[in-house]
């Protein structure tokens, strides 16, 4: 396993690590305290975001001969992102399923699978390289390293919403890097260069939604 892959799965086991804190600290009122994000309670992210490892597990039977088709977390952001892609044809769907997760699990649970159930699960594929290619349901083929990229940043952009609902230490300082680099990444890097440097005005953020 690479180098970045390690650091990687590190910095994700972390992340998982905050939301089961968070949780376990959440008082029986705070679950149903709405968020940033318009449709979702804090239970409805929680149920979002928990790591399933069933999906982690299922890598290894989904693994591919040859080259993959998205090899960076910053690929599949853009596949995801861009105009019709699933971001935007998807989005009430991930809602609905995010909804209908938490309703289906008690807060004991989601805190078990983001304390334990999770973690083991990535433990579990630390002798799978980042470059291993797998067959992804919407994206085709894709790398473990990518997935795990896009993990991360979704762990800490949405563990900033949990934040800005209940209160709490930010994200880890590596975290918020990591996810920082990979999101300017996704951006055209001219316009990203142009605009952060002051010198256009052309809208080149949100990269994703």
């Amino acid at each position: 396993m690479s180098s970045q892959n390690d650091h990687v799965r590190e910095l994700l086991a972390e992340a998982w690590r905050s939301w089961a804190e968070r949780g376990a600290a959440l008082g029986a009122a705070d679950w149903d305290r709405p968020t940033r994000l318009t449709e979702w309670t804090v239970r409805d992210l929680y149920a979002h975001v928990a790591p399933v490892p069933e999906m982690f597990t299922g890598l290894r039977t989904a693994v591919l001969d040859g080259p993959a088709e998205l090899t960076c977390g910053a690929d599949v952001l853009r596949t995801f992102n861009r105009p019709g892609g699933l971001a935007h044809t998807a989005a009430g769907q991930v809602a609905e399923l995010a909804r209908e997760a938490a309703r289906a699990s008690e807060p004991a649970a989601l805190i078990a699978r983001f304390g334990t159930e999770g973690p083991e699960a990535l433990a579990g594929l630390a002798d799978l390289p980042s470059s291993t290619v797998v067959a992804h349901p919407l994206l085709g083929s894709v790398t473990v390293g990518a997935l795990g990229e896009v993990a991360l940043m979704e762990a800490t952009v949405h563990l900033l919403d949990l934040v800005a609902a209940v209160g709490g230490p930010a994200p880890a300082e590596r975290a918020l890097r990591f996810t920082s680099a990979l999101l300017a990444e996704v951006a055209d890097p001219v316009a990203f260069i142009e605009a952060a440097s002051g010198r256009s005005s052309e809208p080149v953020l949100p990269v994703i939604r």
